[in-house]
């Protein structure tokens, strides 16, 4: 049997590929011609259960938490190798998947994975603890050990990266790994399976639960045998899994929704702005929490910003992600398009300026929808206050610098934020004012795999990537020796 196999869509559990107990599948839909291309086993709660007490066996026998930190790290590096080494096939499998344009999947996802291990792989070798100085006659250190099973349940519009920032992390601190991918997008999730397997990761370490949120989801995220939850998704199942996490007071970490302010003031290049600012909102077709669907602009060069926009943003290549061409491809499913259409009709109802787009694109039965830009809208509409998720821009004016942070402020998110100025010094100023665990100065989604992110407020908590991502994966245990 090939090491990497996605056809006929089997589970990954013990290291073995296998039918879901009931047999049945699930269908993999082709969102840039709405056509199904495969189908998948989807996982019960038996499926769940097998795949659990396989990673808790493979703990608890020590394969992989009784390796050296470096000998995780060499084979997490290997993982990274085998990610470039297939990188055409992994995109092909992400564009079809997801819909995201060929070029955006090697340039962003392929290479932003196979960071992500490397990274891991490198921190895999400094975990430590420390000697504490006390006043007792005594030796007090901290030690840091992994957790146990960890649950990594992910979303639809960036399978690949977001399992691999639990994933990586979870491995290097020395866990085992139920992966449940989102339904919509399982592909790459049992593509990388092989490849854990192909890079040396033992049997059992690493599990693959393909299957919908309310059955497998809910069994993986209810079973006593997992000590930790890793989940991104949206806000109101995040408020789902921490309730019911808690219940078993497992720890949890979560990167929820977002809805960011991107802030343009007088004094900013408009010519570069006006790249973030599209960047910001059509990248991944607005499918991404930390996008920046809120344009706040200085009133002086409000118009001027929205005339530019309305000759800029449609010229957007949208198409087939297969087109090395393509910037902005379909929607990941129907639903979601429809989600979309809604929130306009309802900018419309509202009295909303469509400066341009607004409406859906009619290509190869995809769901496809045009990226647009809306103005004329009061901060308390829900077109601004609520997370679309789709390529839609509202743009807002304000008269001073504290009108923009109590703008960006508003919403109940705080995952990330934006601010164009050559003025230094306002820059971090406002930076500190702003509710965000990030903040990109006179750029947008500047990411990698040393830099921490994740949410405040309805954004959700803790951290991933950066060192702070290996603080959720492990436990501080203390040890006090006597010297009398």
């Amino acid at each position: 049997m090939s090491p990497i196999e996605i056809e006929p869509g089997r589970l990954f559990v013990g290291g073995q590929w296998r039918e879901a107990a009931d047999g049945a599948r699930t269908e993999v839909v082709d969102p840039s011609r709405g056509a199904v291309v495969t189908t998948v086993a989807e996982a019960g709660a038996a499926d769940v259960d097998a795949a659990v007490r396989a990673a808790r066996e493979a703990f608890d026998d020590g394969a992989w938490s009784g390796l050296s930190g470096r000998e995780r790290g060499r084979i997490l590096h290997r993982v990274a190798e085998l990610i470039r080494e297939n990188a055409d096939e992994l995109a092909q499998l992400e564009s079809l998947d997801v819909g995201k344009p060929i070029s955006l999947c090697h340039a962003v996802d392929i290479t932003n994975a196979a960071n992500d291990y490397e990274h891991f792989a490198a921190l895999a070798h400094s975990l430590d603890g420390a000697v504490r100085n006390t006043p007792m006659n005594a030796l007090a250190y901290t030690k840091r050990e992994p957790i146990g099973v960890v649950a990594a349940i992910t979303p639809f519009n960036f399978p690949l990266i977001l399992a691999g920032s639990k994933i990586g992390p979870a491995l290097a601190a020395g866990n085992t790994v139920v992966h449940k991918p989102a339904d919509e997008t399982p592909l790459s999730a049992l593509y990388m399976a092989g490849l854990l397997q192909r890079a040396g990761v033992p049997d059992g370490v690493v599990n693959v639960v393909t299957g919908t949120g309310p059955v497998a989801g809910e069994a993986l995220l209810r079973h006593r045998g997992v000590d930790k939850v890793a989940f991104t998704g949206s806000t109101a199942i995040g408020r789902h899994v921490a309730a019911t996490a808690g219940e078993a007071l497992k720890p949890v970490t979560m990167e929820l929704g977002g809805n960011a302010a991107n802030i343009v003031f007088e004094d900013a290049d408009l010519e570069k702005a006006v790249g973030a600012i599209i960047k910001a909102f059509v990248f991944n077709t607005g499918q991404f929490c930390m996008g920046g669907p809120r344009l706040l602009v200085a009133r002086s060069v409000h118009s001027t910003l929205l005339g530019i926009l309305a000759d800029a943003v449609p010229g957007v290549p949208v198409g087939d992600p297969r087109d090395p061409g393509t910037v902005v491809g379909p929607m990941a499913g129907e639903k979601h398009l429809k989600k979309v259409e809604e929130y306009v009709d309802l900018a419309r109802k509202e009295g909303a300026r469509i400066v341009c787009g607004g409406e859906r694109l009619d290509l190869d039965g995809g769901f496809y929808y045009r990226p647009t830009v809306i103005a004329d809208l009061s901060n308390d509409s829900r077109v601004v206050q609520e997370e679309i998720f789709g390529p839609v821009l509202t743009v807002q004016p304000f008269d001073s610098e504290e009108e923009a942070v109590a703008l960006a402020n508003s919403t109940p998110y705080g995952l990330a934020s934006g601010v164009q100025t050559t003025n230094l010094a306002r820059a971090h100023r406002v930076a500190d004012r702003l509710q965000a665990g990030i903040v990109w100065i006179n750029d947008w989604a500047m990411l990698d795999p040393a830099v921490p992110f994740g949410g405040v407020k309805d954004s959700g908590y803790g951290r991933e990537y950066g060192p702070e991502a290996l603080d959720a994966y492990t436990k501080v245990k203390s040890v006090v020796v006597s010297l009398d």
